[in-house]
């Protein structure tokens, strides 16, 4: 795919991530436009590296729900 078509598609996604309240578009499309324009774009690499590793932090943080439940049967089974 030629360089400028890449960089309008990865734009447009930025774009429509920001309107990310509205129907169908979504903030989904933020990770999608940066991982696209990074092809191109130093400064995108980065940003895209930056979104996935918060995310990543950020679903490490929450405890998961088979982690919830064994602890429960733990507590449970000590009673």
């Amino acid at each position: 795919m030629p360089s400028a078509a890449r960089i309008v598609i990865g734009m447009l996604l930025l774009l429509g991530g920001i309107l990310g309240a509205l129907p169908i578009l979504g903030f989904w499309m933020i990770p999608l436009g940066l991982l696209v324009l990074s092809l191109d774009f130093r400064w995108a690499r980065r940003g895209y590296l930056t979104v996935v590793l918060w995310f990543r932090q950020r679903r490490q943080r929450r405890p998961s729900a088979s982690t919830k439940t064994a602890r429960q049967s733990d507590s449970e089974s000590a009673d």
